[in-house]
Order: structure tokens, then sequence, then C-alpha cells
């Protein structure tokens, strides 16, 4: 393995969701992982191997709930640093894994618990997905535009940015804090806390005075003419973003606008008039040739790219933003480091009963567990 995790070990309990996410990360940036699934799977979200999120780590099926499954699991997470999970509250007691019982077996290990509402409140045990934390939050009221329902803004929010990126860097706390004492602990990384979290900044604008609760009529909602997206002439968009005076002035100068008579670019009055201006110029050329027309220039204007059209952008082109593992496009590993580079990503891989043996596990013991059912075909 390459990359800064490099030496580290982690088992994950299979899911869905921001879990599997965080664990991919890991796997990206070099830690060595094995995923543990349930012969009972839940909700499958199309053909596994082509779930870019289980990339670069290999699973093996396991009956955690016979003594024999949990006692393979216990010897897994005793080579261990991390154990990541995200199932609901009490799960892991019941299935005989609780914290207290992995830590008796390593000490120093760190357990990133996943969960939407948190291990401890009067919703820790009731179900949800990201749309429901988010919208607790305080976030997804502000994801709309004026008069218009909030948009769910797919599962980024929730399930990605407020739960897996929170859980990495508690982990990753977690761990600096386990090598320098020896001792490990648990992380609740919450959904809904880190969706909060998010919206540091919002609360500071509205602490100021400069967010209004009324959606869609910010600075950062598509309240301002000179934040937003435009339909281009094939009826394609491009987004404009130019916030500071002097990239705002860039903008008028690259549609031509910079000798007309138009309100101030703060001149909240005169923001309908910019804003149809703006669609009107926006509409006399197709996407790629604004995208070609501000190409290199700071007016803040980029074409709005599909998942199938991002890759072929020059500048991710160039960074290799994109590649291309087993015939399925995805994204590179991130971020880039300049003394340990993750390499390419790692391929998904079969559950395979055989992966145990790259955890010290013999051939006898697999299939004695095997014969026991322990280790489903």
């Amino acid at each position: 393995m390459s990359g800064p995790l490099a030496g580290m070990r982690f088992v994950e309990m299979a899911g869905i969701g921001p879990a599997p996410f965080a664990a991919m990360v890991l796997a990206d940036l070099g830690a060595e992982g094995i995923r543990i699934e349930s012969p009972r799977p839940g909700l499958m979200l199309g053909d596994p191997m082509r779930d870019i999120t289980r990339r670069g780590r290999a699973g093996v099926v396991v009956d955690v709930r016979a003594d024999a499954g949990r006692e393979l699991v216990f010897d897994l997470v005793a080579q261990s640093h991390v154990l990541i999970e995200g199932f609901r509250p009490g799960v892991m007691e019941r299935l005989g894994l609780s914290p207290d019982a992995c830590l008796a077996r390593r000490p120093s290990l760190v357990l990133g618990r996943m969960t939407g509402w948190g291990q401890e409140g009067p919703w820790a045990r009731t179900a949800g997905h990201d749309l429901d934390y988010i919208a607790v939050a305080g976030v997804l009221a502000h994801i709309a535009r004026r008069d218009q329902p909030p948009t769910p803004p797919l599962n980024l929010v929730g399930d990605y940015g407020g739960g897996a990126m929170l859980l990495l860097v508690g982990v990753l706390a977690a761990l600096w804090h386990a090598e320098r004492t020896g001792q490990g602990q648990v992380v609740d990384a919450a959904m809904v806390d880190g969706a909060a979290l998010l919206m540091s900044l919002f609360h500071s604008m509205s602490a100021t005075g400069m967010w209004r609760e009324e959606a869609g009529v910010n600075l950062l909602d598509s309240g301002t003419p000179f934040y937003d997206a435009y339909r281009t002439r094939d009826g394609k968009w491009i987004a404009i973003g130019c916030l500071e005076p002097q990239f705002y002035a860039e903008w008028l100068r690259l549609a031509g606008l910079d000798g007309e008579d138009l309100p101030g670019q703060f001149d909240l009055e005169g923001w309908p008039v910019l804003r149809q201006r703006f669609a009107e110029v926006v509409g006399t050329r197709t996407r790629d040739e604004w995208a070609a027309l501000a190409d290199g220039s700071d007016a803040c204007v980029a074409p709005v790219l599909t998942m199938a059209e991002a890759p072929q952008h020059p500048h991710l082109a160039q960074r290799g933003t994109f590649v291309e593992v087993d015939g399925v496009m995805q994204a590179a590993p991130a971020p880039r480091f300049s003394l340990t580079p993750a390499g390419e990503p790692g391929r998904v891989r079969a559950s395979d009963r055989g992966a145990l043996a790259d955890w010290g596990v013999d051939s006898a013991r697999i299939a004695a567990l095997a014969d026991l059912g322990v280790l489903p075909d």
C-alpha cells in the first residue's frame, strides 16, 4: 500500500452511505482494510462490483451472530488501529461487539461510529436519512430558490460532508491521541451534528445581519444575480460566481456589459434588472462558447458539467482528477501529498474468504469456519 496511511489497518462493518465512503478514503490514502459483510445484507444500491465506495479493500461475509464469527472479528480488531461502523445505536452491542469488548482486545483501538442522530438523544434510535438530518440541522431550509421548495442537495451535505468527512477528522484526531497515549476511544460522529457544523459561516452571517431567514434572497443561495447559474443558447448552463468587485468588473467586460448603464453590483433594488440583463446576454451564446470566452479570465465563469462531462474538462484531465478503473469512471484519491502520494485507487474486490489469509487467519481455521456456516458462500 502507498500513501500517508500506509501501515494502518482498519475493520469496516459493511453498510451503506457515509461509513463505506469514509472507509474508501482511508483505503485511498494507503490504509489496509477488511470489510465484514453480513449474510443478511440490507439495502443494495446496484451491482456491488461497480460500487466505487467499496474500492481498495477486501471483503468477507461473516455471520457475527455466531460465537465463532464474533471471535473472528475480535481477532481482526486486535490487529487493527480503527473500526468503522454505521449501524443504529445499540446494534454493535446486541451483536456482542460493543466498544468495551473491542477495546478489551485492543486498548488503543479507535472506534468510529457513524449515525444520523448520534449515539445519544431522544431521536438516537429513530430511523432517518440524509434529508432528515440536514432538515433538522437547519441546512435544508436554506438550499432553495425564493418561493420554491427546498432542493435535496443529493446526499452530499449529511452523508458525506457532515457525516463521512467529520467521521474521518474524528478518527484521525483520535489516532493521534492513541499514538501518544496508547488509549483508544469512541468517536461519535452524527450527521446532524456535522451538517450543523458546516453551517458555521451562515450562522456568522446571520449574527452580523448579513443573512436573512428567507431562502433565495441572500449572497450565496441564488439571491444575487452575480452568484447563480444561467441558461445558455443551447439549453445548457454556466455558473457565474463573481462576488468580489474586481471579478464582477471582469464579468461585465467579458459579457460586453461594462459600457451599459446598469445598477451597481450591490444595489439590491437593482438586482432584478441585473438578473434579467445577465440572462439575456448569457442566452446569446452556447455553454461551450462561454467557456472558451471565459477561459483564463478572472470573471469566475464556469461551464456547468454533468458527471459524464467533467472528466473531459481540460483542467481536470491534466490534473488526473478522474481515473477509469475496470471500466468505471471515478474520482481519483484526494487530497494530494508531496512526500507520500496515494497512487491509483484500488479496485473493487468481490467478497472472498481468502481475504482473511492476508490478516493471518490460517487455511484450516477458514475451512472450519466455512463448515460451521460462519463464512457462508
